[in-house]
């Protein structure tokens, strides 16, 4: 069987556990063990059952660490036992006031990744506990969901679900589909995934439009231990980008594009941004993609204009609730395909995030700064 290549605890880290760790003899037992004489051990808390290779690609990262323990707890549980952990790990649980007034000796909430839409982050402050994120940039998730994005245009354009039904029905030569090669595609949301998205895109020979709240120039740096997504050849991201704008394009952008790809965090100020305004300024026929939040989108808006006929096809791997219904009105559309929110579930990925998740915790616990996240509050 194949067996994951573990990477090590940075040295500094490795230097305040040595006097935790536990001798093992031949025999492969613990022999003897100096916990600081009381025990201690650093607990983790995965949220509920789903995307289990984020706890178990995180267990076998720390196996060699008996004062690190990670549980997966099953959502209805986490209220009652929130307060025996000291670290979080939320994924897609919401994390209201009332379950983090109860999380007594916790230190960190954070996510397996960017989205903390869950989280009740004014709640975390007041009882003193720090919120924090992966970036995506340096871990290979931005690469997965840019990657998930292409598959999904092409998915829709090359009318995949006809495809497997013309393979049932012994049929060949058809459906005829669609190339990428002289679309044009708006990227909303130019952040790390939109960054990787654009890479991938330009040898497909399409047009980029993309919006984001600022286009200062962006240059390369380090947050917390994590460089971000690298500069182009031509010295910016930006260089990758044919037509730029901000949230007062959005439609006038929808309106030239072949493919919206929504890439945008989920807040306050984008719940819903995809609406019946925004779908009736798209051209009669555009695809939709969404490999962010599925509230990113009007439920009924969408609903509407599939079965109008004026959207042309919707991929998605995020839905409006999860897991989402497979008897929904929405999936019975010939040109819509979902993913089960797997688009940064990749080996690279959450291996890479497991990493940080680990070195984490091992930090936590030797009581040294925390790397490789970062914090909102």
């Amino acid at each position: 069987m194949f067996r994951h290549a573990f990477y090590k605890a940075s040295t500094a880290t490795m230097a305040r556990l040595k006097k935790f760790e536990a001798f093992k003899g031949f025999s492969g037992k613990v022999e003897n063990m100096d916990l600081d004489g009381d025990q201690r051990i650093t607990r983790l808390l995965f949220c509920g059952p789903y995307f289990p290779a984020s706890h178990n690609y995180t267990r076998e990262y720390v196996h060699n660490y008996p004062f690190i323990k990670v549980d997966d707890v099953p959502f209805a549980d986490v209220p009652n036992v929130i307060g025996n952990y000291d670290m979080c790990i939320v994924k897609d649980m919401r994390l209201n006031a009332d379950v983090i007034s109860h999380a007594s000796r916790m230190k960190l909430i954070m996510q397996y990744g960017v989205g903390l839409e869950g989280i009740d982050i004014n709640a975390a402050t007041r009882h003193g506990i720090k919120v924090a994120r992966i970036p995506s940039g340096a871990t290979g998730n931005a690469s997965s969901c840019a990657e998930m994005a292409i598959y999904l245009m092409l998915g829709l354009l090359r009318k995949q679900n006809e495809m497997q039904l013309a393979i049932k029905k012994k049929k060949l030569g058809e459906p005829a589909g669609e190339t990428l090669l002289g679309k044009t595609v708006f990227i909303m949301g130019f952040g790390n995934i939109g960054i990787h998205l654009a890479k991938r895109l330009r040898p497909f020979d399409v047009k980029i439009l993309a919006t984001k709240r600022s286009w200062d120039l962006q240059k390369p740096h380090k947050s917390d231990g994590m460089s971000s997504a690298s500069p182009t050849q031509n010295g910016t991201n930006d260089d990758l980008v044919d037509e730029k704008g901000g949230q007062e394009d959005i439609h006038t952008f929808a309106s030239n594009a072949d493919i919206v790809v929504c890439c945008l965090l989920m807040n306050s100020q984008t719940a819903g941004i995809v609406n019946r305004t925004f779908l009736s300024s798209m051209k009669k026929g555009a695809l939709l993609v969404n490999i962010a939040r599925g509230g990113l989108l009007d439920y009924e808006a969408v609903l509407c204009h599939l079965k109008s006929g004026h959207l042309g096809g919707l991929g998605i791997d995020v839905a409006w609730t999860e897991p989402f219904d497979a008897d929904d009105p929405i999936l019975k559309f010939p040109n819509v395909l979902i993913t089960p929110h797997v688009a940064g579930v990749t080996e690279q990925s959450y291996r890479s995030m497991a990493k940080v998740v680990g070195d984490v915790a091992l930090q936590l616990h030797a009581g040294t700064p925390l790397t490789g996240i970062e914090f909102v509050n």
